[in-house]
Formats: C-alpha cells, structure tokens, sequence
C-alpha cells in the first residue's frame, strides 16, 4: 500500500480553551504546553472532564483554541481560516467512540466517504477495499453496520479515518463502546498500522490497559498535563503549565 510516511510533529504553547460565560465558564484547557514528536504514540489521561478529548479536538481543529498556539507539521493550526481550516481536518483521521457509520452504506462506502466529494483522488475504491483488507475484514466489504459486529464497526471506522493517506490519526475513546477483549485487539490493530504507515497518534481514553499500549502516557486534571510518562521508564516532569 505505498511507503510508510513519517508521520506529524505536534508543538502546542499555552493552550486555553473555554466554555460558557460568566460564572458558568468551565477551563477544559488551562495553558498546556506539549511537544510530540513525528510518528509518536501518545495517551492522553484522566478522569472524565480532565479535559482530555477537548485537547485532542483543539489539535484536530474541531474546537477552536481561546489562547496560545497549536503548531502540526509546522502549520499553526491556531491561525487558521475557516476554509483552511476546513483543509486541515481533511487530512487528519478520526476514530471516535461511537462508530459514526452510515446505516444504508456497505462498510466498503462508509470507508469511501470522506473522500467522495474530492477531486483528483484516484482508486477510491482500491484503497478502501486494500484498507478494509487490512484491518481484518475480507470479504465483509459489501456487509452493512448492522451486519457487523462493535469491533467489526470500529475496525470500518479505522480504515475509514486512514483513506486520506493522514499523518495525523487522532483517537477520542475509540474502546469506549467495547467490551475489553475487542478493545485490546482494535488497539493492537490501530498501533499496528500506525507503525506500517508511519503515523502519528493522540488517543485520548480513561483505560489503563489502553493508555499502556502507547509509547508515551500524559495524564490531565482540570484541564492541564500532571504527568508525563515514557513507557519503560521513569515519570518526567509534568509539561504543563
């Protein structure tokens, strides 16, 4: 399926992001400053409402930032117009927890979807299929969502968030909907073609077993970074604010 990329430098510099107004306005990111290298694998941890999945969104460009910068490839992302903005997102992969397949599609044409609209993307249809293949669904290509099992979607959401050639993937709760089993297994698949195709990936999860499946381990309370975590060694310091 092609050479493996390199994968996508994150640098991020006193990121805020806020909610409501008043005394109603909740932190969710409270200066967090973070670099993470291309092709790196990286949790992001804590309890609900640590902030986590609206960091990984501010970096997909989903949630616009309220203060500081975040910087992928080189590009501020944080500069942003909307239809640039627009661009941006169209090269980074998405997996949610929720699955996000479309109920009338075959999983063969919820993988196509993102890319039907452009122009100049050759061999749709190729790809898809090579991709479904490679996340262990051959010969369920034409089988539609609800033929399908939790592990069987999430797997269609994968090869569905890698149809854009990304160096970017980035992974809200992806095992949230699963019993610990599949989860374990759509992980390993999600780092494995990470490493085939050169990846970058964020995940953002709650799950220990999980988190401990990336290279790296950053832990978030009321919305900034208390814990930065190398697997196999040592907890350095934290890199937030």
């Amino acid at each position: 399926m092609g050479a493996a990329q390199r994968g996508t430098s994150i640098e991020i510099k006193s990121l805020v992001k806020r909610f409501g107004e008043g005394r109603s306005t909740i932190t969710a990111v409270d200066g967090v400053d973070l670099e993470i290298a291309a092709g790196e694998r990286v949790a992001l941890t804590g309890a609900s409402g640590s902030g986590k999945s609206t960091l990984l969104h501010v970096i997909g460009g989903v949630e616009k930032a309220d203060a500081g910068t975040v910087h992928v490839g080189g590009e501020e992302v944080t500069a942003l117009g909307r239809r640039r903005l627009a661009l941006y997102r169209q090269g980074v992969g998405f997996v949610f927890q929720r699955f996000h397949l479309l109920s009338a599609l075959t999983a063969l044409d919820n993988v196509i979807a993102p890319v039907l609209p452009r122009r100049g993307f050759p061999d749709r249809a190729t790809r898809a299929a090579e991709l479904l293949d490679a996340v262990g669904l051959e010969g369920r290509h034409n089988a539609l969502p609800s033929q399908l099992s939790g592990g069987q979607q999430q797997r269609v959401a994968i090869a569905r968030a890698l149809i854009a050639r990304p160096a970017l993937l980035l992974a809200d709760e992806p095992t949230g909907a699963l019993d610990s089993a599949t989860g374990a297994s759509v992980m390993d698949l999600l780092h494995g073609l990470a490493e085939e195709y050169g990846l970058t990936v964020v995940t953002a999860t709650h799950e220990t077993a999980v988190a401990e499946r990336s290279d790296r381990i950053l832990t978030m309370r009321d919305g900034r970074i208390v814990g930065d975590t190398d697997q196999g060694t040592e907890s350095s310091p934290a890199t937030s604010k």
